[in-house]
């Protein structure tokens, strides 16, 4: 929207931002309709989402399938929760890549090794990676850090470019409340990532 007040003239974009009442799965049903509605608005044509079981990843599924857009799902590492294990469905993932939806699993870059220093009785302390994840889960919403997050393992494993806009969405704990706008950036520069847009989020948390 483009606008004149007392001969000035303003240029701005007024686009809807959506507040959930709280955080939660109960927000995943929305927040990927409100993900699909903002990439059709800009001619984004990839949704990258968080899933650890991959019923996340399934309600977009149904989101984007007559969308035009394609899904890029990143999930847990192998041994996340317990050792060798992986906690996504393998018959969900089955399903998802016989429909063309990328499935991406990879280091968590906001943690990784850095977690296991933070962790260890010998080491101890925080660490810079984890205060950048800390800072992004406190002063906005946990869904952003793992937006963003996803957001750096898809485009170090070569799933999304770094020239090109994307929907990345995260949650709290599980399923989907925070829907966002992100230009990718590969781990190593990560400073060149960039938020544009913070679509939906929880109001408290």
């Amino acid at each position: 929207m483009k606008g004149r007040y007392k001969n000035v003239i303003m240029s701005f974009t007024v686009k809807p931002t959506y507040f959930f009442d709280r955080p939660g799965p109960e927000n995943t049903g929305d927040a990927s309709r409100i993900a699909v509605e903002r990439a059709r608005e800009l001619g984004i044509d990839t949704i990258i989402v968080a899933s650890t079981s991959g019923e996340t990843a399934f309600h977009f599924y149904n989101a984007v399938k007559d969308a035009g857009i394609r899904l890029v799902v990143v999930t847990h590492v192998v041994g996340f929760s317990k050792p060798g294990v992986w906690e996504f469905s393998a018959e969900t993932a089955d399903h998802l890549r016989q429909q063309g939806v990328t499935i991406v699993t990879g280091t968590h870059v906001l943690s990784g090794l850095e977690r296991a220093l933070s962790r260890s009785p010998k080491v101890g302390g925080g660490s810079r990676t984890e205060a950048i994840a800390e800072a992004l889960r406190r002063t906005v919403a946990v869904g952003l850090k793992v937006a963003v997050e996803c957001t750096l393992i898809a485009a170090d494993s070569g799933a999304v470019t770094v020239d090109r806009e994307v929907i990345a969405v995260g949650g709290t704990a599980s399923g989907a409340d925070c829907v966002c706008v992100i230009r990718p950036a590969h781990t190593a520069s990560y400073f060149e990532l960039q938020v544009r847009e913070i679509v939906a989020m929880p109001r408290n948390r």
